[in-house]
């Protein structure tokens, strides 16, 4: 009698990318993954020792892919929102997978390799060595709650979607004026989450970038 299939690592991560296609983070496990792939979850556990760390190693792969094609060009601002908007593109390819990223820290090398591009952007900036680190940490947790929040966002179906704009047109246009004066005022210009999200991204990210440029010595 034949005995179980031997997967590899990168056919398990693969498999596991195409199950958060179509489920997210939570509702993934070890033993559905198993049952995908038609073997049991003591197998799986040989490459990863727990459902978080399959989880990382599976988001990291879609940051090794997207900066492994990726060139830094351009000053350190250019070179910083070059490096969120290709983060941002490629989780827009797989979505349910940027809240896996912004949820877990990895130290995977796609990882390694965003940490090193911004540490590197910043000392091309001028800031001094002891201001990077927290630099660094505010711009990262500023661009994976960005994606995440985008991602969410993509995820809806268009039904869902389009009950999503009639409540918030309920809500905002149908608001009391007098208990609600400042949405009434604003009701017909204020816009739902979900609209001209990459122009809120690249604005929130440049008043960022400018504080950073606050803080460098002009000397």
């Amino acid at each position: 009698m034949a005995g179980r299939r031997r997967w590899t690592t990168d056919e398990i991560l693969d498999a596991a990318a195409e199950l958060l296609r179509t489920s997210d983070a939570d509702s993934f496990s070890v033993r559905k993954l198993a049952v995908a792939l038609g073997t049991d979850s003591s197998s799986l556990y040989r490459h990863f020792r727990s459902k978080t760390e399959l989880l990382r190693a599976v988001a990291d792969r879609v940051l090794l892919a997207a900066m492994e094609g990726h060139r830094p060009e351009g000053d350190w601002k250019q070179r910083i929102t070059a490096l969120a908007l290709c983060a941002r593109d490629a989780f827009g390819q797989q979505p349910q997978l940027a809240a896996v990223w912004g949820r877990y820290a990895s130290s995977g090398a796609g990882s390694r390799l965003v940490m090193e591009e911004v540490l590197q952007a910043l000392r091309a900036a001028g800031l001094p060595d002891e201001k990077i680190p927290v630099r660094y940490h505010r711009l990262v947790v500023l661009i994976a709650a960005l994606i995440a929040s985008e991602a969410g966002v993509s995820t809806i179906t268009p039904e869902e979607y389009e009950q999503g704009m009639e409540l918030f047109r309920v809500a905002v246009l149908g608001a009391d004026p007098e208990r609600f004066p400042a949405l009434a005022h604003f009701a017909r210009d204020v816009r739902p989450l979900g609209v001209d999200r990459r122009a809120a991204f690249e604005e929130i990210l440049a008043a960022q970038l400018a504080q950073i440029e606050a803080e460098i010595d002009p000397t």
